[in-house]
């Protein structure tokens, strides 16, 4: 373990082995990090945070401090983070509410700087969210989601796996798996045929998924006939 001399880290946290935390670091109480993580200068770890195995988390982001919700009573909730999962600067992650108790993002993501998530989300596995991008309460993003910079998410919306949305959309409904979402203005652009064929989804399942769109979304019925 390598804690810096500057770093406040109580004695009550639990730390795995190999932990490294940087200058002027702090680590509450309640707090748990796993094995091979790294904890950069000026990161704030409050109680509640469970840290998985391998995650990195850079220089000022804030994990499992209090929601930013008026519902919230004091009550003992965390912020469960997965392993192998990074954490870019300034990004900032609030703990659960009574609603589901937990915040959870989970492995192999990545969050980059200045994103927001807030109480009671959901972040599924080898989800990418670029910088500066915000999620309200209680959204819940499925795995295999890519969402671009400055992205603004409703709350209590749903993203689907595998999809994608574009820089600076305004997402206020939910959004169906696999789907290219665009930003001017804001809405279903297709399927995310890229994105589809990195993650290994053959030729033949991708045009199934484009003629259930063309139906559901570009013909003349409504979405619920389609």
């Amino acid at each position: 373990m390598k804690i810096h001399r500057t770093a406040l880290v109580s004695p009550k946290a639990e730390l795995g082995e190999n932990v490294e935390v940087g200058p002027f670091a702090v680590i509450e109480d309640d707090a748990t990090i796993g094995d091979d993580c790294e904890i950069g200068a000026g990161a704030y770890i409050a109680s509640g945070a469970r840290i998985g195995a391998r995650t990195r988390i850079f220089s000022g982001a804030v994990i499992a401090t209090e929601p930013q919700d008026l519902k919230y009573g004091g009550e003992k909730t965390i912020a469960e983070i997965g392993e192998d999962t990074v954490i870019r600067e300034y990004a900032t992650i609030n703990r659960g509410t009574a609603a589901s108790g937990k915040t959870v993002v989970g492995d192999n993501c990545l969050i980059m700087a200045y994103s927001h998530i807030a109480h009671d989300c959901v972040v599924g596995n080898e989800t990418i969210i670029a910088n500066a991008t915000q999620l309200g309460g209680h959204v819940e993003i499925e795995e295999r989601v890519v969402v671009g910079g400055v992205v603004k998410i409703h709350q209590f919306c749903r993203i689907g796996a595998y999809s994608m949305l574009g820089a600076d959309a305004r997402i206020v409904k939910d959004v169906p798996p696999y789907s290219l979402i665009g930003s001017e203005p804001t809405g279903i652009s297709g399927v995310n045929v890229v994105g589809l064929k990195r993650r290994g989804f053959s030729l033949e399942t991708i045009n199934v998924l484009r003629e259930f769109y063309r139906f559901a979304f570009f013909s003349d019925f409504n979405v619920s006939e389609g």
